[in-house]
């Protein structure tokens, strides 16, 4: 047996190498095939063979655009100014009203949504003046995702003559240019630049969610090409519509209270430490920001049309009870958030009514403010912000994207860890203090 094993093993060998390489042929050449496709467009505008030579991958992304084939050349969009190597300045910037000539019906209903804001909401935060000048103008932090929203001609200006470029014209920040595929930003992985990360992991509670996987899996061609695998432009960009919503804004909140009084107490707490009501109740000059910016619902009527358009989706795949009794539990993950948010808060709130907390330059008024973000002055109110910004996004925004893991074990359970870190701190403060800890402030009334 052994000697036949021996006299064997060579052609075993051939055998097996020969296969290998036949294989390793076979992909190397299915690769090749799909690596080398070449661009069928021929090059006929002078600014494109100049550029071809310059920057050609912007040629190519071009030639492969449907804007090729549909006689978009370069001076369509950037106009004919720029003639020569020694004005690339004359250049004009594509924004939305460049593309709106073409696109008219999804330009206006971008000026509509949520994305269209986000540069205005960047800059109406109270600290963006104290974050670095290239993390905001240089787009390397909040600005290159806030980037998106609209912006004045002279905002424009100012930000390409600081060097920034792509996505400053809006449009181009889903669709890439310069090939602006549609089905680019009908991907997920689209969204995945900006919904990412510590205060806003949309894309991992996607990803990880029966969604997100099936649509991989359909991606990865596991399951059949028409498998139902909703993808984050199934809910929010419904039909290819451009004016993005969502019932509960980024803050997690609403107007008009609820008629639970505990949680409209308790709403009521986390709007003051937000600087939307000051500590008496009354509304702010942060409010009008806040309801211009749309980072939450002022009125019921706007709340339930999000709502509906949310449950319509849903309805693609599933019963509507079945869709309403889901984003029902959402609502009772934000009450549940809420009550530990504001028990945080008037944890902070009454060591500055007893002055052991000195209010900052900065603040309007002795209370916690959230909207100081990661400037937050204190280690026991940088605690509060993250349990805010963080973990209280994570638990209901979890819930809603169908994530167990981010609702909970990212979300609950760190919220609940946090406020016995704030319990502790506070104690340990007031014994510093040589204090006797006192009852927390009062819950406010609606």
């Amino acid at each position: 047996m052994r000697q036949l094993f021996f006299h064997l093993f060579p052609v075993i060998v051939f055998v097996l190498f020969g296969f290998r390489t036949v294989c390793s042929q076979e992909a190397n050449e299915g690769s090749q095939s799909e690596t080398t496709v070449q661009p069928s467009v021929q090059i006929n505008d002078p600014c494109a063979q100049c550029h071809m030579r310059i920057t050609p991958g912007i040629v190519v992304d071009w030639q492969l655009s449907k804007h090729s084939t549909n006689d978009v050349g370069c001076s369509s969009c950037h106009g004919d100014r720029h003639n020569s190597m020694t004005d690339p300045g004359n250049a004009g910037l594509a924004g939305p009203e460049v593309c709106a000539k073409c696109h008219g019906v999804q330009v206006e209903q971008f000026g509509k949504g949520k994305h269209a804001l986000a540069w205005g909401a960047m800059k109406a935060m109270p600290t963006l003046h104290w974050q670095p000048v290239a993390q905001v103008e240089g787009l390397k932090g909040c600005g290159a995702c806030h980037r998106v929203g609209l912006k004045t001609a002279g905002e424009v200006k100012d930000l390409i003559a600081k060097g920034s470029g792509f996505g400053v014209g809006s449009c181009d920040c889903c669709h890439t240019r310069h090939i602006f595929s549609v089905d680019e930003a009908k991907s997920p992985q689209a969204c995945r630049t900006c919904h990412t990360g510590v205060e806003s992991p949309e894309w991992e509670m996607y990803a990880s969610s029966r969604h997100g996987v099936r649509f991989l899996l359909k991606q990865s061609r596991i399951l059949p090409e028409d498998v139902a695998a909703p993808t984050c432009q199934s809910c929010h960009f419904p039909d290819g519509a451009h004016d993005n919503g969502t019932a509960w804004g980024g803050l997690g909140l609403r107007l008009p209270y609820p008629q639970d009084d505990q949680w409209a107490s308790n709403r009521v707490t986390i709007l003051q430490a937000l600087g939307i009501f000051d500590p008496s109740g009354k509304p702010t000059p942060r409010l009008a920001a806040i309801e211009t910016y749309k980072f939450m619902s002022f009125s019921e009527e706007d709340w339930k049309g999000e709502r509906e358009k949310d449950l319509k989706s849903c309805n693609d795949c599933h019963s509507i009870n079945f869709a309403r009794a889901e984003l029902d539990k959402g609502d009772q993950m934000i009450r549940e958030a809420d009550a530990l948010m504001a028990e945080g808060i008037r944890i902070v709130a009454a060591l500055y009514r007893d002055g052991l907390l000195k209010k900052p330059g900065n603040y309007s008024y002795d209370f916690p403010d959230l909207f100081s973000e990661h400037n937050a002055p204190t280690v026991i109110e940088q605690k509060l912000f993250t349990m805010f910004h963080d973990y209280r996004t994570k638990t209901f925004q979890g819930a809603f994207h169908c994530s167990p893991d981010y609702s909970f074990l990212r979300g609950w359970a760190p919220m609940q860890s946090s406020l016995v870190e704030i319990r502790e701190r506070a104690a340990e403060i007031r014994a510093v203090a040589g204090k006797a800890a006192e009852h927390p402030a009062e819950c406010p009334k609606r």
